[in-house]
């Protein structure tokens, strides 16, 4: 147990904070989870975002949420969109 005021006082902050950090940890989760279920585009976004918020504020590490996002994009629903060309331009 702490004894001096400071430390007493690091304690009730780290409390607030890893509180705060497990709400955060288990909402990615959560959405990771719904992400690999479903497989939509909508799901998978929300994951990608939960897991930038949550590199952004370090409570994962940012290449954990590049991993977290890699994973999830391999998911993406395959769209069939043709390369527009350039227009040539004639001399």
């Amino acid at each position: 147990m702490p004894v001096t005021k400071t430390a007493k006082r690091a304690l009730r902050g780290s409390a607030k904070k890893e509180s705060v950090n497990k709400i955060i940890v288990s909402s990615l989760e959560a959405s990771v989870r719904a992400a690999r279920k479903s497989k939509t585009a909508e799901k998978i976004l929300k994951a990608f975002s939960l897991a930038d918020r949550a590199a952004k504020k370090k409570v994962i590490h940012k290449n954990k949420a590049a991993r977290i996002k890699s994973q999830l994009a391999k998911l993406l629903p395959k769209t069939s969109q043709k390369s527009p060309k350039k227009a040539s331009k004639k001399k």
